[in-house]
C-alpha cells in the first residue's frame, strides 16, 4: 500500500503480545475444540499456533526491500547444571525454536559490566558469548558486541563485506619448528 511505501522498516514491538493474541485467536477457532466432547484440546491450539506464527512470519520474511524488526521479551532460565540462558518469551515452542532459523540476526540488548564495574547497555550479536545470549549474524559484518544504535547496526549490515576467510585443511598444514 502507499501507506507502506514512505518507511524502510517493520518494528513488531512485540512478538511475545503477538504470539498471546494468535494463541487467544486459535483456542476460539472450531479446529480447538475436540469433536467427542466439544472441550478445548490444548494439543490442537499448539498445533495451529506454531502454524499460523511461522506463516505469519515466514510472509513478513519475504518483505526483501524492508528491515523488519521483531522484538521480544527473553525468559532467564537455569538448567541442570545451574547454568542461565535465554529463550524467546512466546507462547508454543516451535516458534522459538525455529524463528532464529528465517531471520539474518538475532540481536539481544543487554546491560553489561566493564572490568572496571561500570555498568552500559549493548547489543550482542555473536552466539558464541559468555553470557549465552540468543544471537546470530548472518550478514557477517558485525562484531560480537555493537552499540547499542540500531541505524549504526543497519549501516554496518549493508556496508562492505569482510575479508571472506579461507578453509585450511588442518591434514595438509606444517607447523613451523617452534610454532605451536
Amino acid at each position: 500500500s502507499a501507506v507502506l511505501q514512505k518507511y524502510d522498516t517493520i518494528f513488531v514491538d512485540s512478538i511475545t503480545v503477538a504470539s498471546r493474541l494468535c494463541f487467544t485467536h486459535n483456542q476460539n477457532q472450531p479446529e480447538a475444540r475436540s469433536e467427542r466432547n466439544g472441550r478445548l484440546d490444548t494439543r490442537a491450539v499448539y498445533g495451529m499456533q506454531g502454524r499460523e506464527m511461522m506463516a505469519w512470519l515466514t510472509h513478513l520474511q519475504h518483505i526483501r526491500e524492508k528491515n523488519v524488526i521483531f522484538v521480544g521479551i527473553l525468559d532467564e532460565k537455569t538448567d541442570e547444571y545451574g547454568r542461565m540462558n535465554y529463550e524467546l518469551q512466546i507462547e508454543g515452542s516451535k516458534t522459538g525454536r525455529e524463528l532464529p532459523g528465517i531471520v539474518d540476526e538475532v540481536i539481544t540488548m543487554a546491560t553489561l559490566a566493564s572490568d572496571e564495574g561500570n555498568m552500559f547497555r549493548a547489543f550482542i550479536c555473536d552466539n558464541l558469548n559468555k553470557w549465552g545470549y540468543p544471537a546470530k549474524d548472518r550478514s557477517g559484518r558485525l562484531e560480537p558486541i555493537e552499540e547499542p544504535h540500531l541505524g549504526k547496526l543497519f549501516e554496518k549490515m549493508s556496508g562492505p563485506r569482510p575479508e571472506e576467510m579461507q578453509f585450511v585443511n588442518p591434514t595438509t598444514v606444517t607447523i613451523a619448528e617452534g610454532e605451536s
